[in-house]
């Protein structure tokens, strides 16, 4: 059965939906999601849910359903973060508060009645995070990178919850074979590690050096280049640490460079990053490719973690417990990739 507009109010919280088109939203698909990190990324996501289920548009989406799971199906039911700022309010204004710069996409946001609640603080908190999760299928992990004991400690609220658990960060929680054997062993879904974005400079990169690898030439060196205003950027520009091995990971060759990423405050969301690639063809002749490329950079997290919550609440709707490979090719560094 389908939701349509006058249906959704009856299947969802007062306030949260006040439309729901049929193209984007399913009653067997409503899923609960609970997120770490009320960044840009979030904000990006959040906005957009809303969007697609106001407006049922299908632009950016390369998946209207995972496993009879639309879109619009996905509800923040619970937000955690760090920033004084931002915890205590309601999530819907806490998007919004700087540094927090990725701008309106156009669509109402109502009071969404979730308050973003303090995030972890010790290794002693995690049962009180768990019993806030406000009955979340899947927990998403979209803090920054660089705090690996954070991100395993919200991988064991997950265990805990009875929660599938999605980390969007460099930092090793699906590439820990000891915590994926627990997610196993639980019955739980797992997917990590580090999202490859909807169209960012890894992805490209990556389709780049296949094509040369498939036409026959051969590589002599390559190079990659990024630089972005986000709070991400200037916290992986101080905290390189996992990022730089994540994003060789992505490209696979290591005849790839990559230069220490640059933190342009101008640049707020989005993203700009340089490609070369320095090849030979036929006879040994030169071949160079030089590629720029400019996104919104939390818009592409935000079109790859729409998949991803929906993978992990279908798998753990079908009893299917760790690692999920079909979210392989959304990530930079699953299992088997270095850490």
């Amino acid at each position: 059965m389908t939701i349509t507009a006058e249906t959704a109010s009856a299947v969802a919280p007062a306030g949260r939906r006040a439309r729901c088109v049929p193209s984007v939203c399913t009653v067997a698909g409503v899923i609960k999601v609970a997120v770490v990190g009320v960044g840009n990324n979030t904000s990006a996501l959040v906005q957009g849910i809303a969007f697609y289920r106001e407006s049922g548009s299908l632009v950016g989406i390369r998946r209207p359903e995972v496993g009879g799971i639309g879109v619009g199906d996905v509800e923040v039911v619970a937000a955690f973060g760090i920033s004084r700022d931002k915890v205590g309010r309601d999530l819907h204004e806490a998007i919004f508060v700087p540094p927090n710069n990725f701008p309106r996409i156009g669509t109402s946001l109502p009071v969404s009645e979730v308050t973003v609640e303090r995030g972890l603080v010790d290794a002693a908190d995690v049962e009180r995070v768990v019993a806030a999760l406000n009955g979340a299928e899947v927990l998403l992990y979209s803090a920054p990178s660089g705090r690996p004991a954070t991100a395993c400690a919200y991988a064991e609220v997950a265990l805990r919850a009875g929660a599938a658990f999605v980390n969007t960060t460099s930092d090793p929680v699906a590439r820990d074979a000891a915590l994926r054997a627990r997610f196993e062993e639980a019955g739980l879904p797992l997917i990590g590690d580090d999202l490859a974005s909807q169209f960012g400079s890894s992805v490209v990169h990556r389709a780049l050096l296949r094509l040369v690898e498939e036409r026959g030439l051969t590589l002599v060196s390559s190079y990659q280049v990024n630089l972005g205003g986000t709070e991400d950027f200037r916290n992986l520009v101080e905290n390189p640490n996992t990022k730089q091995q994540s994003k060789l990971n992505a490209v696979g060759s290591d005849k790839v460079h990559m230069a220490p990423l640059g933190f342009m405050p101008q640049l707020k969301s989005e993203k700009v990053a340089h490609l070369n690639i320095e090849a030979q063809g036929w006879g040994g002749t030169e071949v160079s490719l030089d590629v720029h490329l400019k996104v919104h950079d939390p818009s592409g997290a935000a079109g790859v973690n729409i998949d991803l919550v929906r993978f992990a609440a279908d798998a753990l709707r079908n009893g299917r417990g760790g690692y999920l490979e079909e979210a392989a090719a959304l990530l930079k560094s699953p299992p088997g990739t270095l850490t």
